[in-house]
């Protein structure tokens, strides 16, 4: 069975933090939502994982006992030991027995946190505590997984460890939705969902979402005139410049160029804005 959310909304008095998301969660595979501060990646696998009540839409989801939830925080217990955060984690779930302390020793060697477990959780590295908050979230091997930005903040070694514990709950038949501020790791997701000030701006495949981007884009050594200087931006050491459907080409100076998934993402942004200023001035 898959799950998600259909038409949600929702607002906290003025501000609307969702408005009308879809998403779709299949079992085995990854989705990740990106978008900026302030986007509504929080408030949306707070919705999610059942840990918020949307105003209006649909959600599906599975019994709570069999969701895996890791909050914007570590979730961890910094008064208690690794062993013991996990300990408590499986007499929640009740999730007891050989099979599971094989499948923890498994996730803690592979996490690097096997010779750790005595360590309190508030003594742990920043890499540390998060790869311990994933564990404790899939250690019931729950049907959903929903994970806040594990990844942000720390060290590469860490997150490529992370992304295996994320791969390996897929793999075991876990719906799993992560949220993420980075592309690269959006682009191992099956699929992504872009948000911006709570609306959907852009969804599907990594390559959809590039391939699927309006207009044009080209690359030059210097930044652009005013005419154009809403639609561009700098990308390593030379400037991008998007012209949408229906305008012509720039100068000689620029090159067309093909678009990947960080173009799409800046042109769907640089969209939205250049649609509020224009809301704005009407």
């Amino acid at each position: 069975m898959s799950w998600g959310v259909s038409g949600v909304t929702v607002r906290y008095r003025t501000l609307t933090a969702l408005q009308g998301v879809d998403l779709q969660l299949q079992p085995g595979e990854v989705r990740a939502v990106v978008g900026g501060d302030g986007a509504g990646k929080t408030t949306l696998l707070k919705v999610v994982a059942g840990a918020l009540q949307p105003e209006t839409g649909l959600v599906r989801r599975p019994a709570a006992a069999r969701i895996g939830y890791l909050p914007a925080s570590s979730g961890v217990y910094p008064d208690l030991s690794v062993k013991e955060n996990l300990d408590f984690a499986a007499a929640a779930y009740g999730a007891n027995g050989e099979e599971v302390a094989l499948r923890r020793r498994l996730l803690l060697e592979r996490a690097g946190l096997a010779d750790v477990t005595r360590r309190l959780g508030g003594e742990l590295s920043g890499g540390m505590r998060q790869k311990l908050g994933v564990i404790r979230a899939m250690l019931h091997r729950p049907e959903l997984l929903v994970l806040d930005e594990p990844t942000t903040g720390v060290d590469p070694i860490s997150r490529r460890e992370l992304w295996w514990l994320i791969a390996h709950a897929a793999a075991e038949g876990a719906a799993v939705l992560v949220a993420t501020s980075y592309l690269d790791e959006a682009e191992r997701a099956a699929e992504l969902v872009l948000l911006d000030g709570g609306r959907v701006l852009a969804s599907g495949t990594a390559q959809y979402v590039a391939t699927a981007m309006p207009g044009r884009l080209y690359t030059g050594d210097r930044a652009p005139g005013t005419e154009d200087a809403l639609r561009a931006w700098r990308r390593g050491r030379r400037w991008r410049l998007w012209r949408p459907e229906g305008c012509g080409a720039p100068d000689g100076a620029w090159l067309e160029v093909a678009q990947d998934l960080q173009d799409a993402v800046t042109v769907a942004l640089l969209q939205r804005e250049i649609e509020a200023r224009a809301g704005g001035a009407a």
